[in-house]
């Protein structure tokens, strides 16, 4: 079993300044949840403002299709997060990462739902092949230091990153 631990967790100028994009919305990682439907995702995502959603949504999408492609993102829980990843990328003035983005949405019936069932129907729907896409988001990462342009978006609004409270996450090994 799996054993999680509450901990306290502070984000403010010094853990910007340290220039982790993951440290800094690490309570959003641990508190927003892309598992139980998009009701349940809207609601977690109620305490924390437009900017740390839109950098978590960011984070996800590139880890998924980092993993295992825009077939995985879109199949696994993470696809939630697509139309808030896309409006990331315009936020942080990478429009390449959106078109990349919206061209897999396209592929998916231009619309993918936000239900991961109805998405997987689409996915079985359409068939769409998204080796390309996979490529061109690899290309643009090898082009753009993805987390340096997160961290000027960061760095632009560190009030909307700021965050006092207890976490509940994975315990972390001693």
């Amino acid at each position: 079993m799996i054993r999680r631990e509450k901990v306290q967790v502070v984000v403010d100028d010094s853990t910007i300044a340290k220039g982790d994009p993951a440290e800094i919305i690490h309570p959003v990682w641990w508190l927003a949840t892309i598992y139980d439907g998009p009701g349940m995702y809207e609601e977690s995502l109620k305490p924390f403002s437009r900017p740390q959603r839109l950098v978590k949504a960011l984070l996800v999408y590139v880890n998924e299709v980092d993993n295992g492609g825009h077939e995985q993102f879109f199949s696994n829980s993470s696809g939630i997060v697509w139309r808030d990843a896309m409006e990331g990328f315009h936020a942080i003035g990478l429009p390449r990462g959106a078109q990349i983005l919206e061209i897999a949405a396209r592929r998916l019936g231009g619309d993918p739902s936000l239900d991961r069932g109805e998405r997987q129907e689409q996915l079985e729907q359409y068939h769409p092949d998204f080796e390309d896409l996979d490529e061109a988001l690899a290309a643009m990462q090898e082009k753009t230091n993805l987390n340096e342009q997160i961290m000027e978006y960061i760095r632009s609004r560190p009030s909307d990153f700021y965050f006092s409270g207890m976490v509940e996450r994975v315990a972390l090994p001693k």
